[in-house]
């Protein structure tokens, strides 16, 4: 049986979050990666990954070690139907299971709709989720028997046909309908893929499998938080390499993990859960800790707080408040900068995704920062800004509202100004600072 990955989509709205999502590290591996050891421990060995011209070669570097993977290339970004409809050489004809590798679950999802593809001899199978408020993804039409009538794509908070979410962990005994089928569908939305199965829907039986266990599909920026505190509840135990050096001085208490080379200064303490990435720096006087994910190669200077964040690589802070954050790779703090992760009336946080602004359900939520930004001294970060990748905020700036990616604001008097970031500085200098600093 064949796993299809779908990996050819662009989450247009995670800005100014640009890495690809299933790229994203979780406890120092990407979640493709996770994913594949996740459908291998079900028994699923071979595997087929369609990406897209700009990420496929980064697919490949990630799956170099494994020895069942074919790969495939979707020339457009035109939805899930054009993605397998690029790979049909290869699966027509045979049994497949289709992944949004996006998707974050548990083992006995796969548990699950194997069993049912063993117990019974229904043509295909997909897994559905209860919810109990509006998610915006596809709601599955069911009959009295768990079979699907129809996937409705967004209907709409109120116009449910269900409270079963579609989670694409699809099954099909055979295929070759369905891409007969894809190929006839058209649709001016990005559903073809849902159309098409809701048509074999009325032809053959497709059961829906509930499942209840741990899910997140990660939409927005902050469905990071979700996903890092899945995997940092799994720690067990302390987990710290014999090559990490800590001081005695150090405290560290709960489940973590502190990987290769890590060096943590005097006075430092960390509370799990938390990770540690390789080759990271903790300095004196530093707070890690709730749900805290730091990437590797990143310095946590001097009387730094980390509080709830997620960190990317490469990342580096001085005296610096960190709170329900997201900071993306490269990124460089001045000392002094602050996020404000509370608002004044305790309502929940907003954010401007595009022309709309969406609640995130949060009561706390910091900055959400793309790659390789940088902040000068005395810095405020407003609850919920996002940063674009490239950017510079400048020192004693107070951070109201988003900056897009490649600009730089500075404060001149008592008025601020936004200009193109023409700044390029060689991450070389970040290599030679750090060998200093493990001297």
């Amino acid at each position: 049986m064949k796993v299809v990955f779908l990996c050819g989509g662009i989450g247009k709205r995670m800005f100014p979050i640009t890495e690809e999502k299933f790229l994203l590290k979780f406890l120092g591996k990407t979640l493709l990666e996770h994913q594949i050891e996740l459908a291998k421990k079900a028994g699923l060995k071979d595997f087929i990954l369609i990406g897209n011209p700009k990420n496929i070669e980064k697919i490949k570097e990630v799956c170099a070690k494994e020895k069942k993977v074919e790969f495939v290339i979707q020339k457009e970004p035109k939805g899930m139907a054009d993605a397998l409809l690029s790979a049909e050489d290869l699966l027509r004809g045979k049994e497949m299971i289709v992944v949004n590798p996006n998707d974050v679950l548990e083992v006995k999802a796969y548990e699950k709709i194997l069993e049912a593809y063993e117990k019974s001899d229904h043509d295909s199978y997909i897994l559905g989720y209860r919810v109990s408020s509006y998610f915006p993804g596809g709601y599955l039409e069911v009959n009295e028997k768990n079979e699907l009538k129809s996937i409705q794509e967004k209907p709409g908070a109120g116009n449910e046909p269900s409270n079963l979410v579609n989670v694409v962990i699809h099954l099909f005994r055979n295929n070759e309908k369905f891409f007969d089928e894809l190929k006839k569908t058209k649709s001016k939305k990005d559903d073809v893929y849902e159309v098409a199965l809701s048509k074999i829907a009325k032809q053959r039986k497709v059961k829906v499998i509930p499942y209840d266990g741990f899910w997140k599909a990660i939409k927005y920026p902050w469905d990071i938080f979700y996903v890092s505190e899945y995997f940092l509840k799994n720690i067990k135990g302390q987990k710290i390499s014999p090559s990490a050096k800590i001081s005695k001085q150090a405290n560290i208490y709960g489940n973590v993990i502190i990987k290769d080379n890590v060096r943590i200064l005097e006075n430092a303490v960390i509370r799990g859960p938390c990770y540690i990435g390789k080759n990271s720096l903790i300095g004196n006087n530093v707070l890690i800790w709730n749900f805290s994910h730091i990437g590797e190669n990143c310095v946590i200077g001097y009387s730094t707080e980390i509080k709830h964040s997620y960190i990317g690589d490469n990342c580096w802070f001085h005296t610096s408040y960190v709170g329900d954050s997201i900071i993306s790779s490269d990124c460089s703090f001045g000392a002094g900068t602050v996020t404000a992760n509370f608002r004044f009336d305790e309502k929940t946080v907003k954010v401007r995704v595009k022309d709309e602004k969406i609640d995130t359900n949060l009561e706390k939520l910091g900055v959400i920062m793309g790659k390789n930004c940088k902040t000068g001294v005395n810095v405020s970060l407003m609850p919920g800004v996002k940063v674009g990748p490239h950017s510079i905020v400048g020192p004693g700036v107070t951070l109201m509202e988003n900056l897009e990616a490649n600009k730089m604001i500075f404060l001149e008097g008592k008025s601020y100004i936004i200009k193109e970031n023409r700044i390029k500085i060689s991450p070389e200098k970040k290599k030679e600072l750090m060998k200093k600093l493990k001297v």
